[in-house]
């Protein structure tokens, strides 16, 4: 993936299997030309663009290490965590109305030092490095792109006159296909969407209020290792019901994404391909990410690697050994290889793309992303090779000159990206609120700056006084530790005389607000920037299609004198 391999060209299947289909070669660049011989070019075009985007994520990776271990760094002499871990007299408020109870904010110091490592000063710079790095990734891939397609002599190359084409080979009276377009068959389909997408949205909704009744619940068990790890249990269980969502929702996706194609009436494959991948991405996106932004906002792959082991045979063609069986043999050995379909390579990109969705989308939250799907990424080539070459029969050869709809699909999750990560820091992380204690409310507010920390009382300013006399009638707290309670704390900024809202919180407001639109602002000028700055077609490109211009078009006067000398 990363060196050029020394091996000599095999065009076969074979050929692929020793000098692709192995672990060995996992650091070595892929051999795209005799992928494109063998599989044809889309499926070429899909590892060419695996490997660049694999590529591009070690750029990712380092910097998101960076960011990670500068968190590390400052583990333990973070000055809130230090505050937190410190705090075993600040009593916070039960977390349920009944029989829960009182409990020292320092029982949550682990989570605070943890929380460091992600959200820190470096977050902010990661999430607009990532919205740039989306940018300039697509724009160099565009760029390869045509170079890879130019070689094949594809970049002009137009899928609608070859399906034509091949319509009229095949029957040269044929019928052509009209363009059509009704808007009532529109209307049906968007609605049909629609409702599906607010089901999924239901769901993960359901899901959310599922972990919070759950950890309730097991906070008033009678059994005091689940009331200890209430919300560990919750969570545990959560994603467990979230997985069974997702594997039962992929599939019932796919059959109502196919029933709307239908309802459409696409009239080439080429549409009915690009539709049908727009519905099931939509309705994935939406399965797998719908919880993480209500939790995120809100609140507060399926992957399947069937292996099969199977003996190495290596197949001979007929009459290289001078027996028929050998030849019979083999056609059965790969007969009987794993069945595949024009979609299969589309199952390829939805995982890639759900990926790259989550390493752009939720990057601010979690900076190891990029890391992980490098990782995953130098596996993953490998073994889709194992599984094509090895467990596959062949797919049918289709020339493709870029990664159709996919393209767009990215472009579209790249400023969904800007967005999700600017709201993610300025309404999620804490960011904001750290910036206006330390500048407003803090010690080094008034300019005095020498033998103090600026963040100093930071935690106590986060949290407000709840009086227990306050609580209704109703609520029956657990007073096993802690007796004569007369105030708890809670995280809000909100006055202790009438529980209204209190100036820092509309300063923390308004600086939410309008962190996210410079934000935003900024990471979009520089996405376009940057998308001006690179051009999507070499130069070498460019010209070369002009020489190829040039050529028709001396050809096609040398005709016209033909035909006038005649």
């Amino acid at each position: 993936m990363f060196f050029p391999s020394a091996q000599r060209k095999d065009q076969t299947r074979e050929g692929l299997k020793k000098k692709w289909a192995r672990w060995r070669d996992i650091i070595y660049v892929q051999p795209i030309e005799e992928i494109r011989a063998y599989y044809g070019e889309k499926v070429a075009l899909y590892f060419a663009w695996l490997g660049w985007y694999t590529i591009m994520l070690l750029y990712a990776a380092v910097v998101g290490l960076i960011v990670f271990f500068y968190g590390f760094v400052h583990f333990d002499n973070s000055q809130i965590s230090q505050e937190i871990c410190t705090a075993n007299n600040t009593l916070m408020c039960p977390l349920c109305d009944q029989n829960c109870p009182y409990w020292p904010l320092s029982d949550t110091c682990t989570y605070a030092k943890v929380t460091h490592l992600f959200d820190n000063e470096g977050t902010v710079f990661f999430a607009m490095f990532m919205a740039v790095w989306a940018t300039v990734f697509l724009e160099l891939w565009k760029r390869a792109r045509a170079n890879t397609v130019s070689g094949w002599n594809l970049y002009n190359w137009d899928e609608d006159e070859e399906e034509l084409a091949l319509e009229l080979i095949n029957d040269p009276e044929c019928t052509i296909k009209k363009h059509e377009h009704s808007y009532w068959r529109f209307m049906a389909v968007l609605l049909g969407a629609a409702v599906v997408i607010a089901v999924l949205i239901g769901i993960a909704q359901a899901l959310v209020i599922y972990r919070v009744v759950v950890t309730v619940s097991f906070m008033r068990s009678s059994w005091e290792f689940l009331r200890e790890h209430a919300n560990t249990a919750a969570v545990m269980s959560g994603a467990v019901l979230h997985y069974l969502t997702i594997v039962i929702m992929t599939k019932v996706n796919r059959v109502i994404a196919g029933y709307l194609c239908n309802l459409e009436k696409p009239r080439t494959f080429t549409e009915r391909e690009n539709s049908f991948t727009t519905k099931v991405f939509t309705f994935q996106f939406v399965t797998h990410f719908s919880s993480l932004f209500y939790v995120a906002f809100f609140l507060g792959r399926y992957f399947s690697y069937k292996w099969r082991l199977m003996k190495d045979r290596r197949c001979r063609v007929h009459g290289e050994d001078g027996s028929e069986d050998s030849a019979a043999e083999c056609w059965r050995t790969n007969y009987r290889l794993g069945a595949v379909h024009v979609f299969s390579l589309f199952d390829e990109f939805l995982e890639m793309v759900i990926q790259y969705s989550f390493t752009t989308i939720f990057v601010a939250a979690f900076p190891l992303a990029p890391v992980l799907a490098f990782l995953n990424n130098v596996l993953e080539i490998r073994l889709d090779a194992i599984k094509m070459t090895r467990l596959q029969r062949r797919f049918v050869p289709r020339k493709a000159n870029d990664i159709g709809i996919w393209l767009q699909v990215l472009e579209a999750v790249g400023v969904l990206a800007v967005i999700t990560n600017g709201l993610v820091i300025a309404v999620t992380s804490d960011f904001i609120p750290r910036l206006i204690y330390l500048y407003v409310y803090g010690p080094c507010a008034n300019g005095n700056t020498e033998g103090i920390n600026c963040l100093s009382g930071y935690v106590d300013s986060s949290l407000s006084v709840f009086y227990t006399k306050d609580f209704e009638d109703l609520t029956q707290v657990s007073r096993s530790l802690y007796t004569n309670v007369t105030e708890c704390r809670y995280r809000d900024y909100r006055s202790a005389a009438d529980y209204s809202f209190s100036t820092q919180f509309w300063h923390i407001f308004a600086a939410r607000l309008g962190f996210l639109i410079v934000f935003e602002h900024v990471a979009v000028c520089i996405k376009f920037v940057a998308a001006w700055f690179v051009p999507d077609i070499p130069q070498r490109v460019e010209n070369y299609n002009l020489d190829m211009k040039k050529q028709h078009l001396l050809e096609e006067l040398r005709m016209i004198e033909r035909s006038t000398e005649v």
